[in-house]
């Protein structure tokens, strides 16, 4: 999984523990981890929500001011299915 910039620090510190994601399907796995700066990520949970289920606050707990902005960085690519990524964030 890969974050903007600014949302690598919140990650780290355990701010963010959530990432909305629009895809053709899912491009991680439950139990996998995934390389941040000098640790992981490792995902938790995958579920489908669509867009009706981004909400403000799900925009806000993943890092984005609302829901225009979260679409601004997840909208990219062909994906129609929205999934909701919990995720911890590990050390090395």
């Amino acid at each position: 999984m890969q974050f903007t910039k600014r949302l690598r620090a919140p990650i780290r510190n355990g701010e963010i523990t959530t990432s909305i994601r629009i895809w053709k399907k899912p491009r991680v796995k439950v139990g996998n981890r995934y390389r941040l700066d000098d640790g992981y990520v490792v995902v938790e949970r995958i579920s489908e929500i669509g867009f009706e289920g981004i909400t403000a606050k799900l925009a806000r707990e993943s890092g984005f001011a609302g829901v225009a902005d979260l679409l601004k960085t997840a909208r990219h690519g062909a994906g129609e299915h929205v999934y909701l990524v919990e995720f911890r964030y590990e050390s090395s």
